[in-house]
Parts: C-alpha cells; sequence; structure tokens
C-alpha cells in the first residue's frame, strides 16, 4: 500500500489497512518511532497516553539489546 504525506505532515491510512486492523474514525493511535521506521499503535484505553509520556523518559533503555534481554520475562 502506498500513501502520500502532504505538505501539513498528514497521512491517510489507506483502506485496506484500517479495515484489516478494524480503526475506526475517532480512535487513538500512537506514533512510535524505532531507527528510521515509524509504526503505528492503537491505543487501548486513556492509560496508554500516560505510558506514552513516561516512555519518552526510558529511551537509554529501548535499544534492541535491551529488548532481547527482557523479553522473556
Amino acid at each position: 500500500m502506498l500513501a502520500r504525506i502532504t505538505s501539513r505532515g498528514r497521512i491517510t491510512i489507506p483502506k485496506v489497512a484500517r479495515e484489516a486492523v478494524r480503526l475506526q474514525p475517532g480512535e487513538l493511535v500512537i506514533v512510535e518511532v524505532v531507527g528510521d521506521r515509524p509504526t503505528l499503535r492503537r491505543v487501548v484505553d486513556d492509560g496508554d497516553l500516560d505510558l506514552v509520556g513516561f516512555e519518552a523518559f526510558l529511551h537509554e533503555w529501548a535499544s534492541p539489546e535491551d529488548e532481547a534481554a527482557w523479553k522473556d520475562l
């Protein structure tokens, strides 16, 4: 799927992708960036928004090596 970013930084998620993950109008998504790859994640509940702010302070623990070390806990 291909999408274009507008001059205002907006992008439309293609209908096929929205339907595949059941995104509905008005839902919130979190934009995460890992390396040079942005991803979207649905906000499960408003508590997720608190975690996003907290995660900003944990970037020193966000390396692939750290993820591998902690993945089985």
